[in-house]
């Protein structure tokens, strides 16, 4: 069964030493594979792991990834002792210009602003094996929702592909009508084989069901099938076109157009397909 490009997923967990950890996956249709990843300082070097670890169940869309650790779990409290000098070194010196005899106490000067500041750990002793269950989560979720609206492509690219056979069906036998009347009309061969060699429309007809049944039987693939989905689609509107062109009937015509009109909607559904 057809997949959708577009999905999301996201697991979160605690791990040690970084605290809570939260994996994100999100995917939209793209012509080629393309992985985004933003990792925090010290899991860079990860990077390959994430894309093959992606790439095993996703073949085709934009992916973009984003790995957040609890800020406060990687942060340490540190004392400014430079700041706490030069408070300290002010303060003494106004107490001397003002002739006061009132100690400085270190509790005035922990409040003061500047002293304290909160500084990054580095994530050290990063471990790919207690990451990569978190990625396979997050993945499998996304996946999952890729696949929940291939099924709603599949029911509505299915359908249109019965509706466009049908139609052929019915141009098929109007047109062996058609021929038929007008072959009578002719006075001579050599008007008949001038009348079939710009009119007659089997051919592309022929062409034109094979297509519909091979798009037909691709849409049940499991593999990446997008691509090929719409290479189908641009040959059933090629020929579908040329059935227009050579088109001499009215009702022909107009079931002509129906075709190329479901055909057209089934380009836009395709272009989500993996």
């Amino acid at each position: 069964m057809i997949s959708s490009m577009t999905g999301y997923g996201r697991a979160r967990r605690d791990i040690l030493p970084w605290g809570r950890v939260s994996f994100e996956i999100r995917s939209v249709n793209h012509r080629f594979y393309d992985v985004v990843l933003h990792l925090p300082e010290g899991f860079l070097y990860l990077e390959q792991r994430f894309k093959d670890e992606i790439g095993k169940k996703i073949k085709r869309g934009h992916v973009v990834c984003r790995l957040e650790l609890n800020s406060n779990d990687l942060k340490k409290p540190v004392l400014n002792k430079r700041m706490i000098k030069e408070y300290y070194s002010a303060l003494k010196k106004l107490s001397s210009e003002l002739n006061l005899k009132q100690d400085i106490k270190i509790s005035a000067l922990m409040d003061l602003p500047g002293v304290w500041a909160m500084q990054s750990r580095p994530a050290s002793s990063v471990s790919w094996p207690q990451i990569r269950p978190l990625v396979r989560e997050a993945l499998d979720k996304a996946v999952k929702g890729r696949k929940q609206e291939g099924a709603a492509l599949y029911r509505d690219l299915i359908n249109r592909t019965n509706k466009a056979s049908a139609v052929l069906k019915a141009v098929k036998a109007r047109f062996a009508k058609v021929i038929k009347k007008r072959l009578t009309l002719c006075n001579n061969d050599a008007d008949k084989n001038s009348f079939l060699k710009s009119s007659d429309i089997n051919e592309e007809l022929v062409r034109l069901n094979f297509h519909v049944k091979n798009f037909a039987k691709c849409l049940s693939s499991n593999k990446s099938i997008g691509k090929e989905l719409d290479f189908i689609l641009q040959e059933m509107q090629r020929e579908a076109n040329t059935v227009g062109a050579k088109s001499i009937d009215a009702l022909i015509s107009d079931k002509t157009v129906k075709v190329k009109s479901e055909i057209e909607k089934m380009r836009e559904q395709v272009q989500n397909v993996e």
